[in-house]
């Protein structure tokens, strides 16, 4: 559940910055390349705060 709540997040942030990054005339294709970035640094930052670490291995 944590997981989808950094992604709701992080996806509303991204929306955010887009429409801004319009509003300021950034043409669409480097608007298109940020939103890309930001998501895939959306996914491996909500994943490595989510992620339960393993128990140590016993011998």
């Amino acid at each position: 559940m944590s997981f989808g709540i950094y992604i709701v997040g992080y996806i509303i942030l991204i929306i955010g910055l887009a429409i801004g990054a319009h509003l300021l005339h950034v043409p669409n294709e480097w608007i298109g390349v940020c939103v890309l970035c930001m998501i895939g640094i959306a996914i491996i930052h909500g994943v490595k705060a989510t992620r339960h670490k393993d128990p140590p291995s016993q011998r």
